[in-house]
């Protein structure tokens, strides 16, 4: 067998968006780029990479998701690893990131707490793409702090970004930071079982499990940012389709300048404000 019949036979046993799923399979198992994959069609597969395609193709049948199969995915057009027990970066999450990035001047310094930081994908993009940004990456998971560590040299920016272990629900860093970034967990508990497979059955829950009403993380973050934030400072929430109107509520008391943000698909997505001033 040559590497484009191996391809499609991939592609046979998966089924939505099966040849770009297909192609990406093949190439994580020959190790091969995909100007290699089209340029080798031809070469012959040992019978080791046969059995890797096929064994990530059964996984990825069951429902497992596809950038756990592979270990990484792709996220700003940065790669970061990711496994089972970390929240799987999403592009509406992009939305939160470019939102800050946009906030952030040339002509000074800014030290940024990523909250339920996850794979670390926020607040690594961020360093990334400015590098007048220092940034501390919270979270309690274990596997997710791991995963971070290694997308923060992965993605060079170690030397500006670090990891801290805390339970954001009863302790939080004795720092002060410019600007406060979150995607927290915010699906109300009785709607995880109802969202797809991929999501309910792999995708840890402690990464999206918001509590009853979905706001349990937002409650705490409103309560505590005043505490963290610097003058003026940013706050910026990636936040579920329905919850604008709560979330905005809650930061009213210490925030002004309130401004919620769609993403490309035209649903709410982030919440930003700008600390008030005690002068």
């Amino acid at each position: 067998m040559v590497v484009s019949e191996l391809v499609r036979e991939i592609e046979g046993l998966i089924n939505d968006n099966a040849r770009f799923e297909a192609e990406l399979i093949v190439m994580s198992a020959l190790g091969v780029t995909r100007t290699q994959l089209v340029i080798g069609g031809r070469r012959d597969v040992t019978e080791n990479e046969y059995k890797r395609a096929f064994e990530m193709a059964a996984r990825r049948k069951t429902g497992e998701p596809l950038q756990y199969i592979l270990g990484e995915t792709e996220f700003m057009s940065l790669g970061f690893y990711v496994e089972k027990g970390v929240l799987i970066p999403r592009a509406d999450t992009e939305t939160l990131v470019e939102t800050v990035i946009e906030e952030i001047r040339d002509d000074r310094t800014y030290k940024v707490l990523d909250i339920c930081s996850g794979s670390g994908c926020v607040g690594i993009s961020i360093a990334y793409y400015r590098n007048n940004v220092t940034a501390d990456l919270v979270d309690i998971d274990d596997t997710a702090l791991e995963t971070g560590k290694r997308n923060i040299v992965r993605n060079s920016v170690d030397n500006r970004v670090k990891i801290l272990k805390k339970d954001i629900l009863k302790e939080y860093p004795d720092s002060k930071y410019d600007i406060i970034v979150s995607n927290p967990p915010y699906i109300e508990s009785d709607i995880i079982e109802t969202l797809q497979t991929e999501v309910k059955d792999y995708e840890p829950h402690i990464a999206l499990d918001g509590g009853a009403d979905g706001l349990i993380f937002y409650r705490r973050i409103a309560k505590i940012a005043p505490e963290l934030l610097s003058e003026n400072g940013l706050i910026a929430m990636e936040i579920g389709y329905n919850q604008a109107e709560q979330v905005v509520e809650l930061l009213k008391n210490n925030f002004d300048n309130i401004q919620v943000i769609k993403d490309l698909g035209g649903n709410d997505r982030v919440v930003t404000g700008r600390m008030i001033s005690n002068g």
